[in-house]
């Protein structure tokens, strides 16, 4: 059983809406270090450990949430390709996103998203679901080993 505290990846163009999630998460009191990126592109700089993120530490993250529209490169193509890479392929994804447009939930769900969870307006609400998220995914849940 692997006990390292990993990383919480959350790609989100919106600053505000990142903001508040990082605040969330640091509510629920989770000790996962949060990794903030802005668009797809980023996201699988990090998870593949190139460019920018070359020299990060090995290891998966604890959770990826994901927003789907991003520039660049959107959600959906992310979690398409870590679906098709034997390493990444069972990190969980959360898509954490305002869409709920029902052509995005099913797309999501074919891909193999873990969870779908539409953004709530309310700033509140959006706090809880984010902290609960959090604790779930990052604390609670155990991915199997790839080894």
């Amino acid at each position: 059983m692997n006990r390292e505290i990993r990383t919480i990846l959350l790609a989100e163009d919106s600053g505000a809406d990142a903001e508040m999630a990082i605040d969330a998460l640091r509510e629920a009191k989770l000790a996962n270090p949060v990794v903030h990126v802005e668009d797809g592109v980023e996201a699988l700089d990090y998870l593949f450990c190139r460019g920018a993120y070359a020299g990060r530490g090995k290891g998966n993250p604890a959770v990826v949430l994901l927003d789907i529209k991003m520039p660049r490169l959107d959600g959906l193509e992310v979690l398409k390709r870590m679906r098709e890479t034997e390493g990444l392929r069972r990190v969980p994804v959360v898509i954490l996103s305002s869409s709920r447009e029902e052509s995005d939930l099913v797309h999501s769900w074919n891909l193999g998203v873990n969870a779908y969870v539409v953004k709530p307006v309310d700033v509140r609400q959006f706090f809880q679901a984010v902290q609960t998220l959090g604790q779930f995914w990052a604390v609670l849940n155990e991915s199997p080993s790839t080894e």
